[in-house]
């Protein structure tokens, strides 16, 4: 049987930090970015969550995840972070305007899907901005990079949930948490796409058998060697070894 596999949009094989660093220097210039930069802890610490405003606070408005974690990368204060949303969600199609993360990745996929006959679903959690639908923008942006007809959901709640249901066999996500609950929720075989230094991966992940890479383009490499053993003896031994995991007797 095919592959079925998942990847996640944004900080995956989307920059949409590339992007939002653009639209800042337009809003506030660059030596204001410089100054932020300046200021920022090191490491800076990145919030998993959306916060939630109090009234009367500076408190940026609820985010999608992985919209959050981009905007806060800027080191922009948090009216800034305000004021750069309001303006990105005025963008015609933003979704449609990013890079890849690494050039050529979304043909890469594409033609390993393609000849491996592989299921693929991209998952976002991109909120809405003026243009189309999100779902649209995203698949606009995917065939433009050489995917036809993709299919793309847009999640708000637990991917672990979604990857069991849909019976998923991998997914591969650069935010340790989605990861943690895939694992957790799925049989799917989780690839962290780790933008650090692999030995600061979390060892809750390690754990539990999530496999980190340092690129996508590692991640797919590994999805072929994945697909090239299912037909092999000890189907489940290898493929959990190849993941880091072994069966336990």
């Amino acid at each position: 049987m095919p592959l079925r596999v998942a990847f996640d949009l944004d900080g995956t094989v989307a920059d949409m930090y590339s992007t939002l660093h653009q639209e800042a220097l337009k809003l506030f210039g660059e030596e204001t970015l410089a100054k932020a930069a300046f200021k920022a802890p090191v490491p800076a610490a990145i919030s998993s969550e959306a916060k939630t405003p109090v009234a009367g606070s500076d408190s940026p408005p609820p985010r999608a995840e992985d919209t959050a974690s981009a905007m806060e990368e800027l080191h922009l204060t948090a009216r800034q972070q305000m004021q750069l949303w309001d303006h990105v969600k005025k963008i015609e199609n933003f979704w449609t305007m990013l890079p890849e993360l690494e050039p050529g990745i979304i043909a890469r996929i594409a033609k390993a899907a393609t000849e491996r006959r592989w299921e693929v679903i991209f998952f976002t959690t991109r909120p809405s901005t003026a243009g189309e639908m999100t779902q649209l923008q995203s698949q606009r942006w995917l065939e433009a990079h050489g995917f036809q007809y993709p299919s793309v959901y847009v999640v708000q709640r637990s991917r672990g949930k979604i990857a069991d249901a849909l019976q998923l066999d991998a997914f591969v996500d650069d935010r340790p948490e989605n990861c943690l609950d895939i694992a957790v929720e799925s049989k799917a075989k989780v690839i962290l796409v780790w933008h650090g230094h692999l030995k600061d991966v979390p060892a809750g992940a390690k754990r539990l058998g999530v496999r980190p890479v340092a690129t996508i383009s590692e991640a797919v490499a590994l999805l072929e060697h994945l697909d090239d053993i299912r037909s092999q003896p000890g189907i489940m031994r290898t493929l959990k070894r190849a993941l880091g995991r072994e069966t336990e007797e």
